[in-house]
């Protein structure tokens, strides 16, 4: 209990102290030959072993990377590894670097298997509804991060490992990837945002379907539903996450917050409040110094150097 009491002591994500950062040089194979280099993978330490957030850099500076690594439990989510998953994000969202996040697994077969019911099974109630609120609310911070944020699920992505997922603005899958919400089947219901972000993504009816039988689906029908934007072989999620992830990082840093936010916050509005919105946004975008670059990059045939001011 105490343990839990002091995991949950504070919503608020501003609190935690930064870690200095350790640097490590490592070969990493391109997926893309235009982006072929030596590059640094710095490695900030995390509150929890099972989490690791990784910062690229050189030509791939700006891409951040949070990686489950709970073998043991298949990246179970328990008190140590939501403690840890907290801390990355709010790591991320001071970040004024990062331009687009990756969650990804180092563990085989599978992105996370939702909870830690072992552990759960030791709690009292007010412990599980105290646990499953902060986890809610951690996915609402991945939801509300500026930067696009993308899932690189391989393998299994069941009740909170696809929740997270759907906190995402991306999911890309491997044909191999097995996705479900299956918590009817233990007498509860999704908690952790599955009921309210399912239903938006693949409408309401398909959302009762998966979440009244709770059965599980693979990548290629996820895809054809529209859950996940891309399903590619099994092994080549990750290189497909990296692509897309490197054609956002080089484009307006402002431009992508701008974007993101017009779509989240228009959606749900009447259309001409929600024109307002994009002009508002548009607006942000027109004093900037990457608009003048892009602007000359054109005339002069090149890319575009973007700084993010």
């Amino acid at each position: 209990m105490a343990a839990l009491t002091a995991l949950t002591k504070s919503l608020g994500y501003h609190c935690a102290k930064r870690s200095k950062i350790s640097t490590l040089s490592q070969n990493f194979p391109s997926h893309n030959s235009r982006f072929q280099t030596l590059r640094t993978l710095i490695l900030e330490p995390s509150l929890s072993e099972s989490v690791k957030l990784n910062r690229l850099s050189d030509y791939d500076s700006g891409i951040v990377e949070v990686n489950l690594d709970r073998p043991e439990a298949k990246n179970a989510i328990g008190k140590d590894m939501l403690s840890g998953l907290r801390h990355a994000f709010e790591a991320v969202d001071r970040d004024s670097s990062a331009r687009v996040v990756m969650i990804s697994s180092s563990v085989p077969k599978v992105f996370c298997a939702g909870a830690d019911l072992k552990e759960r099974k030791k709690m009292t109630a007010a412990e599980v509804h105290s646990f499953v609120n902060y986890l809610r609310s951690t996915f609402s911070l991945i939801e509300e991060l500026q930067i696009p944020t993308i899932a690189v699920i391989e393998g299994a992505a069941l009740g909170g490992g696809l929740e997270m997922a759907l906190s995402c603005d991306l999911r890309i899958c491997g044909e191999n990837a097995l996705l479900g919400l299956p918590e009817t089947g233990l007498a509860i219901i999704p908690g952790a945002g599955g009921t309210q972000r399912l239903p938006r993504l693949v409408g309401k009816s398909i959302a009762k379907d998966i979440i009244f039988t709770g059965r599980r689906m693979g990548g290629r029908d996820a895809m054809s539903m529209g859950l996940v934007n891309y399903c590619v072989p099994a092994g080549e999620a990750h290189s497909k996450a990296l692509e897309i992830a490197r054609e956002i990082n080089q484009k307006g840093p402002i431009a992508i917050r701008m974007a993101k936010r017009a779509i989240n916050e228009g959606i749900d509005r009447e259309m001409i409040s929600a024109l307002d919105l994009e002009e508002e946004c548009y607006e942000q975008t027109l004093n900037t110094k990457d608009r003048l670059e892009g602007l000359a990059a054109f005339a002069e045939k090149r890319k575009p150097i973007y700084t993010g001011e």
